[in-house]
Parts: C-alpha cells; structure tokens; sequence
C-alpha cells in the first residue's frame, strides 16, 4: 500500500474576544469545510509545510505554537490513472496563531484548490468542520486555548 504524508494547520485569531479558526472550502466542493493541509515538499519539515499551506490556502501568515497530533487515514486513489490503489494517509497538524495577511486573500494560481477561506467560531468547529479527524484537531486546539 502506498503511503502518503501531508502537514496542515490549525490557525486561530481571537475576533471580538472569540477564537476563530481559519477553514476552506476546496473548490468543487461546496458542502465541505477543512483545514488548511498539503503534501510535504523535499527537504521540508511538516511544521513548515503546515505553516506554508496555511500561507497559500488561507492568505494569512501563521506563527508555529505547537504539534496537535496526527490523523491517520486510508483512502481510494480516483485520479486518471489511480486504478483505484488504496493509499495510507498521515496528515500531522499544528496550532498556529494568526499573524500578518487577511483571510481569503488569496492569489489566482491558488483559486484552483481554493474555493473560499473563512474564520469559523473555534468552539463551532468540532461541528461545522467536515472530516472527523479536523474536527478532532480543532477540538485539540479549542483545549489547548482554554486552558
């Protein structure tokens, strides 16, 4: 089985005196909300890969606090020429604070994965987040604020 490895991020700013998180929406996708991820380039940390697909996907900077954890997944390859190979995913996520940029800001090249990006209630987005291992992350996240 094939293996794959991604990074993403958790980015959260305080609006209002409330957590928000920053989620897209992957373009052709209107039903989902996700966090921020991609595939770790070479010679590159996931840290650092969480820090630049945040960059990319949401167009706000983010300032690495710490390592949340890592969802771990098995999925079908649909791509042309996939022949349907399964592929064991590790997607490891990071908390990161909102620095420089505003959300949603996005350049041309990158509207082509990115539909939408949006700042979502944190408390809100162990609901509204589509897949349940974000949705496990941003919970992770919403502890690590609170306490």
């Amino acid at each position: 089985m094939q293996r794959e490895f991604s990074a993403g991020g958790v980015l959260v700013r305080t609006i209002r005196g409330r957590a928000h998180v920053a989620a897209i929406r992957p373009r052709g996708r209107d039903r989902v909300w996700a966090l921020p991820k991609g595939g770790i380039d070479p010679g590159e940390t996931a840290a650092e890969t969480a820090v630049r697909e945040v960059r990319e996907e949401t167009g706000v900077e983010g300032r690495l606090v710490e390592k949340l954890g890592d969802v771990r997944y098995v999925y079908t390859a649909s791509w042309e020429g996939a022949s349907g190979e399964r592929i064991f995913k590790i997607v490891s996520f990071f908390l990161l604070r909102a620095g420089r940029g505003r959300i949603d800001a996005l350049d041309e090249a990158m509207r082509i994965e990115v539909d939408v990006a949006r700042w979502l209630p944190l408390d809100e987005a162990p609901r509204l987040l589509t897949h349940s291992g974000e949705r496990e992350m941003a919970a992770k996240a919403l502890e690590r604020i609170e306490s």
